[in-house]
């Protein structure tokens, strides 16, 4: 696993650029299933009715907005991320769409979340790890705010164990992905993909790290052949 992290104002300010096509950009590059790997993700973090759900990296907000309807009319979703751009987009839609639910959004940092110890019962994270500066001290941050007994799921890319879905993966980015976003003059921040895919620890690896963070259990649960994947952990009772 490579130690090296990205540049955190870079990816800040990539996201920026972003925004404005980060929703119809998701779609495509999931092809056209991220919303159901994002309802997986909510179901995995154990979000029930009444909850305080966190998600962490919410971006345009489409996990928040799937947890929304998990911990229902009485529950409250806080949604962080340190994009302003995306948290606009984010803020909009709730007004827009949502706005019978119960949402805080703030800008912030993954690494020192502005959220009290055991503070939420369940969190989520989609596409955000990848991305951090310091994954292990994001970890250690929702560790420290979870309740005892609660979960986070985390959704992100995944490098497949199997070789020819690993090669469709590296071919459908260099080949789908960044042309696409070249239409929408984004092939330069969307070259980045495969950089941190190459960085980013495997599911095995990210299960390790969970424990050294402070988890008392980490599952790896690989989704779309390997694709994609989600980890699970869960803070000791």
């Amino acid at each position: 696993m490579s130690q090296a992290q990205p540049n955190s104002e870079a990816i800040k300010a990539m996201f920026a650029r972003i925004a404005p096509q980060y929703d119809d950009f998701n779609f495509w590059l999931s092809l056209g299933q991220q919303q159901v790997w994002k309802a997986m993700t909510v179901k995995w973090s154990g979000a029930k009715p009444g909850d305080r759900l966190l998600d962490v990296c919410c971006g345009s907000g489409d996990l928040a907005f799937q947890g929304a309807k998990a911990v229902g009319m009485n529950g409250q979703v806080v949604g962080l991320d340190f994009c302003e751009e995306l948290l606009a987009i984010a803020t909009q839609r709730h007004r827009q769409r949502y706005s019978q639910f119960s949402i805080q959004w703030h800008q912030g940092d993954a690494l020192n979340l502005p959220f009290a110890d055991q503070s939420s019962d369940a969190a989520t994270m989609g596409y955000g790890l990848r991305n951090v500066g310091d994954i292990l001290q994001a970890l250690r941050e929702l560790a420290r705010v979870l309740k005892p007994g609660k979960n986070v799921a985390i959704l992100d890319f995944h490098r497949p164990d199997n070789l020819l879905v690993q090669n469709f993966q590296r071919w459908y980015l260099a080949n789908v992905v960044v042309p696409l976003a070249k239409q929408w003059q984004l092939s330069e921040e969307y070259e980045y993909l495969q950089p941190s895919l190459d960085r980013f620890p495997t599911g095995r690896e990210q299960v390790k790290l969970a424990l050294k963070s402070g988890f008392a259990q980490a599952v790896h649960y690989p989704i779309a052949n390997g694709l994609m994947g989600v980890l699970v952990a869960q803070k000791a009772v």
